[in-house]
C-alpha cells in the first residue's frame, strides 16, 4: 500500500490537464501492480462487501454484469479514490472556472463526500465490472444525481495480453455542429485511465464551450476482462 500512496502522490495534475485538454482522457501506467490487480479481481466472487450486483442485460445497458462495493470501501479502493480525488478536484475546479461554473470542490474527498451526502447522495459508487465473451458496455455517462464531480477513473485489472481480446474502452465526444469523434484507449493491467463524467471545457473562437462525452468498452471476442470504475461523487 505504501507503494501505491507514493505512486498517487507522485501525480502530475498539470500533466493530465494537459492530456484531458489535448484529447478527452489522461492515462496513468502501472497505478496497480499486478498482485493488487489480481486482489481486486478476486473481490468479485465474494458474498459480501457489495451493496448491488447489476446484470446489464437486465436494464438495456449491454451485456456483462458489475458490482457496487458498499461502505466501508476495501482499503485499497479507498486509497485509489481519496489518492486520486486530490489531483482530479484540481483539474475539476479550473474546468468550472474556464465553463463559468462557480461551483469549487474541496481538496480532501471526505469535504466533497459530506457535501453528496447533505444532498441526498450517500451510497457508494465504485464498482467492479466483469465481461466474458460477447459482453460489451454501452456508451453511458455515470450520473447518479444532481451532484457530480467532473472526473471519474477506469483501471484495467485484467491482461489484455493473455486474459482476453477485444474488449477495447471507448470514449466518444460530440460538439456543436459537429459528427462524434471516437477514441480508442489502448490499456495494460494495472493502468488507469481517467476521463470526463458527462462534459470537458474545450477552447472555441468565442470562449470555452461544452464538448459531451460518453464511454464504453467495445465486444469481448474472448475471455475474461475485469475492471475497476473509481466515481467521486456517490449516489443518490
Amino acid at each position: 500500500m505504501a507503494g501505491l500512496k507514493a505512486r498517487l502522490l507522485a501525480l502530475d495534475a498539470g500533466a493530465m490537464k494537459a492530456a484531458l485538454d489535448a484529447q478527452g482522457y489522461a492515462c496513468v501506467p502501472a497505478l496497480l501492480g499486478a498482485k493488487d490487480c489480481a486482489a481486486l479481481t478476486n473481490c468479485y466472487d465474494g458474498e459480501t462487501g457489495f451493496r448491488n450486483h447489476v446484470i446489464m442485460s437486465r436494464h438495456g445497458f449491454g451485456e456483462g454484469e458489475y458490482k457496487y462495493f458498499d461502505d466501508p470501501l476495501p482499503a485499497l479502493v479507498q486509497t485509489l479514490r481519496d489518492g486520486l480525488y486530490a489531483p482530479l478536484a484540481e483539474i475539476a475546479n479550473r474546468w468550472n472556472e474556464a465553463l463559468g461554473v462557480d461551483e469549487r470542490f474541496s481538496p480532501v474527498h471526505g469535504d466533497y463526500l459530506d457535501h453528496c451526502h447533505a444532498a441526498g447522495q450517500s451510497r457508494p459508487t465504485p464498482l467492479l465490472l466483469r465481461y466474458g465473451p460477447g459482453d460489451h458496455n454501452r456508451l453511458h455517462q455515470d450520473l447518479y444525481g444532481a451532484e457530480v464531480f467532473p472526473l471519474q477513473a477506469t483501471i484495467l485489472l485484467s491482461d489484455p495480453e493473455c486474459d482476453f481480446t477485444g474488449g477495447e474502452f471507448v470514449l466518444t465526444e460530440q460538439r456543436p455542429r459537429q459528427q462524434s469523434r471516437v477514441e480508442v484507449v489502448p490499456l495494460k493491467r494495472g493502468d488507469t485511465v481517467i476521463f470526463p463524467v458527462r462534459h470537458r471545457p474545450v477552447q472555441g473562437a468565442r470562449g470555452f464551450y461544452r464538448a459531451n462525452m460518453r464511454h464504453g468498452v467495445s465486444r469481448l471476442h474472448a475471455g475474461s476482462r475485469t475492471t475497476l470504475g473509481v466515481i467521486f461523487h456517490d449516489a443518490a
